[in-house]
């Protein structure tokens, strides 16, 4: 252990672990807009190959923007979403570590404040 307060280091890691689950909220939240553009992209594409709409060269150029939009979009964010579980994995385990560390007593009596 290092020269810092175990409190100190707890609540950095605490902090830590908030910004964490904010990426990884945000990285959730952009594969899910990925899949719909994907999934649009790729409709779109096939009912237009399909001749199930008119075809027209924007549609068509829209529907491979989307389809390979929506896969680059969810595969970036699909490997920092990884990244991110594992730094998150990383700094509990550091917390429980440190919580371990310290001399903790469990307190089986509370006085009665009345």
């Amino acid at each position: 252990m290092s020269d810092t307060d175990p409190h100190d280091e707890i609540e950095r890691l605490e902090a830590q672990i908030e910004d964490i689950n904010s990426k990884l909220a945000s990285c959730r939240k952009f594969m899910l807009v990925a899949r719909i553009a994907l999934i649009g992209g790729a409709i779109l594409l096939a009912a237009t190959l399909l001749g199930a709409i008119a075809f027209d060269q924007r549609l068509l150029l829209v529907a491979i923007a989307a389809l390979l939009g929506g896969i680059v979009l969810w595969g970036s964010n699909h490997s920092t979403a990884n990244e991110a579980a594992a730094e998150l994995a990383k700094a509990e385990a550091d917390r429980a570590a440190l919580i371990g560390y310290l001399d903790l007593h469990v307190v089986t009596e509370r006085p009665t404040l009345h």
